[in-house]
């Protein structure tokens, strides 16, 4: 028979010196190393000071039961496996010792057979109940570790997510600041036209996703203006029908230069920059669309685009205080601006205000006084 390593230490707890010579005895002849305790309080000395595998315990001992001295050790001591040896032949003495979490059961007289395969059964249980348990916190470990590892990877993917965004976003502005640089412009034009845009969007009901791409996109509606000579793009006066007809043609060469590519952004910019000069009553360009046929991003984006332009300075005209800009937009209700959303639009003036109080306004609110006639002029030319 093999012998057992010097680690499988067992305490044998017996009031009994005849008992516990014996077990020793018994155990140690199989290769076990055998510590001795006359009583619950001895075995606790020993296991405070020793590593033990398997303690076996009398259920009878003067002044403590050993069912409670089981109880202990199986809690303070998880790994530790006990055999309980008693000579009473009660089974409820026996399930309870079981159901304490007892490894074993050995009735006096016993077998030296029986003890060792008692013992032997039991100190393999631990090991397995050990190692398993071992295994289960490696393996929670593994999963902590790879949780920790996995949130790092996300959060390294949603700083790089959001670094892509910033750049693209400062691409699209750099890009659409190109053609308003060469209209005199600054480019707290298309930050405050953008903010607008998003503003809308929202009091329209649509989704954030799609409030906020109409934010970033909504800068590109007048890349377009790149293709324009800066005789008609910068003339101080008014465009005869030759040059109005080649500035018109902003919005498809806008489109062209944004569409097609595949990416969703820019292809909603490229709809905004084809749409941006459309009237609900079908008399806008390039196409003439009118009414619900006009993409909603299109009539979103002529609002803002009206309104900031009205409240900028231009080449040819001063700007519009807010109150008369917003004046001149109720005049094209229903057939330049759909009414609902300028509804929406004039109805948050307050926002609209502080949108454009905090990117800048681009001009000073006082202007000369101008007459209808003036003012409907320079409203369908703004």
């Amino acid at each position: 028979m093999s012998v057992p390593p010097p680690s499988e230490r067992i305490l044998i707890v017996d009031d009994e010196d005849q008992i516990r010579a014996l077990l020793a005895r018994l155990l140690g002849a199989h290769g076990y190393q055998c510590l001795i305790a006359e009583s619950a309080a001895a075995a606790r000395c020993v296991l405070e000071e020793t590593d033990v595998s398997l303690v076996l315990s009398d259920v009878n001992m003067p002044g403590e039961s050993g069912i409670d001295f089981t109880r202990e050790v199986l809690a303070r001591y998880p790994d530790t496996a006990v055999v309980m040896v008693t000579g009473m032949d009660d089974r409820s003495y026996a399930d309870a010792a079981i159901e304490l979490g007892a490894y074993g059961y050995v009735l006096k007289p016993f077998k030296p057979n029986e003890l060792i395969i008692n013992v032997g059964n039991a100190l393999r249980r631990r090991a397995l109940e050990i190692e398993s348990r071992s295994s289960r916190e490696r393996l929670e470990q593994t999963v902590l570790d790879r949780t920790a590892a996995l949130r790092d990877t996300i959060a390294q993917l949603e700083r790089s997510d959001a670094e892509l965004r910033r750049l693209r976003e400062e691409t699209i502005r750099r890009l659409s600041w190109a053609a308003e640089f060469r209209n005199q412009e600054t480019g707290e034009h298309i930050v405050r036209m953008s903010l607008y845009c998003a503003l809308l969007a929202r009091l329209a009901g649509l989704d954030p996703g799609h409030a906020e791409a109409i934010r970033v996109a909504s800068p590109m509606h007048d890349v377009g203006k790149i293709g324009i000579p800066d005789r008609i793009l910068l003339k101080p006066g008014r465009l005869s029908e030759d040059e109005r007809r080649v500035m018109e043609a902003h919005t498809e060469m806008g489109h062209r230069i944004l569409a097609g590519s595949g990416v969703e952004l820019l292809d909603l910019a490229a709809v905004m920059a084809l749409t941006h000069h459309e009237w609900m009553d079908g008399t806008g360009y390039p196409s003439g669309a009118e009414g619900e046929d006009i993409p909603i991003e299109g009539r979103i984006c002529a609002i803002a685009d009206v309104f900031d332009a009205l409240t900028s300075d231009r080449v040819y005209r001063p700007s519009f205080p807010p109150d008369e800009a917003r004046s001149l937009m109720l005049e094209g209700r229903g057939t330049q601006f759909d009414p609902d959303l300028l509804d929406l639009f004039l109805g948050s003036f307050d926002d609209v205000l502080a949108i454009r109080r905090a990117a800048g306004t681009g001009a000073a609110e006082q202007t000369p006084p101008v007459t209808p006639t003036q003012a409907s002029e320079r409203r369908a030319t703004a």
